[in-house]
């Protein structure tokens, strides 16, 4: 495991859902406020990007473009193009896989979209600092992982599909978010010395990071997590608290009763497996922990929980 995957893998619920969409100008789309993140990659011509909030961006071959929480936005050939509502085919608000066009009397332009399924209710703050719009450029010999995730996705939406067409979709869909959000960090290295990139990048503390998240049910200490780190105590706690945002052990809590919310929603395991799992030592004091972070036992949580 490592932070970044975790970070998604603790917010995703439901299918993601991906297109490649052909349209001629003229063309626009509306896409509504929906409880995900979502994704735009040019593969033809040009266009713009109209977020919710914020200036238009124009979009050429090969951009890549990111909206982590998404709030609504539009995509047009021009600025001064209609938009028509992106109308989902499924109750759950997303599209099919596979293959939308249109056609007009203009230039061709040809898009990568998809969209994810994400829980923003109890966002990993990795993902909370991210801008509403993350603008990927094309660069020649830049983010060569990226691109081949994009070559095999597109490749998979333009073929008849073929055996294990649905799982391997859903796989590259998982790959892409992957790269999109490493290319995103990779490509800010000017960035601040504070923040989750700078934790990421920081030997020491994504060590802390990544001994926390695999081993969530250690009895941590600061110290303990200093030494993991291979920094004196005083030195790791200001070093992390720098970086991240919050103490070392505040932070430990709370991937503890985030890793507890996903057993409690994505198994049938019994209370006392959640509580050894997650760090606690008895039920009761795992009930007690839940409680105040959630608001709720974690048992009621799990019967609501959708």
């Amino acid at each position: 495991m490592d932070v970044l995957s975790d970070a998604i893998t603790a917010m995703r619920t439901g299918r993601s859902h991906a297109a490649r969409t052909r349209l001629r100008a003229p063309w626009g789309i509306r896409f509504q406020q929906q409880q995900g993140a979502g994704f735009h990659v040019i593969l033809q011509g040009s266009c713009w990007l109209l977020p919710t909030d914020g200036e238009p961006i124009a979009l050429g071959v090969g951009d890549v473009v990111f909206l982590p929480r998404e709030l609504g936005h539009g995509l047009a050939d021009a600025l001064t193009t209609p938009l028509a509502e992106a109308v989902p085919e499924y109750e759950d608000g997303s599209f099919p896989i596979g293959r939308v066009t249109g056609d007009g009397p203009g230039p061709r332009a040809e898009t990568l979209c998809g969209a994810y399924r994400l829980d923003q209710s109890r966002i990993h703050p990795l993902l909370a600092e991210l801008p509403d719009v993350m603008h990927i450029p094309a660069h020649v010999g830049r983010h060569s992982s990226l691109r081949g995730a994009i070559e095999l996705l597109g490749h998979e939406l333009d073929t008849a599909p073929g055996p294990g067409a649905d799982a391997a979709t859903l796989a590259l869909l998982d790959v892409l978010l992957l790269y999109i959000l490493r290319a995103w960090y990779e490509s800010r290295p000017g960035e601040p010395d504070t923040g989750w990139g700078a934790a990421l990048r920081d030997q020491a503390v994504s060590a802390a990071l990544r001994g926390i998240h695999q081993h969530p049910a250690r009895p941590w200490t600061v110290q303990s997590l200093a030494a993991h780190a291979g920094l004196s105590r005083a030195a790791f706690a200001q070093r992390f608290t720098g970086k991240v945002g919050s103490p070392p052990l505040t932070y430990l809590t709370w991937w503890r009763m985030t890793t507890a919310a996903r057993l409690l929603r994505d198994s049938d395991l019994p209370l006392r497996a959640v509580a050894e799992r997650t760090g606690y030592a008895s039920e009761f004091a795992f009930a007690k922990a839940f409680k105040r972070e959630f608001g709720t036992a974690p048992g009621h949580y799990r019967k609501e929980d959708p």
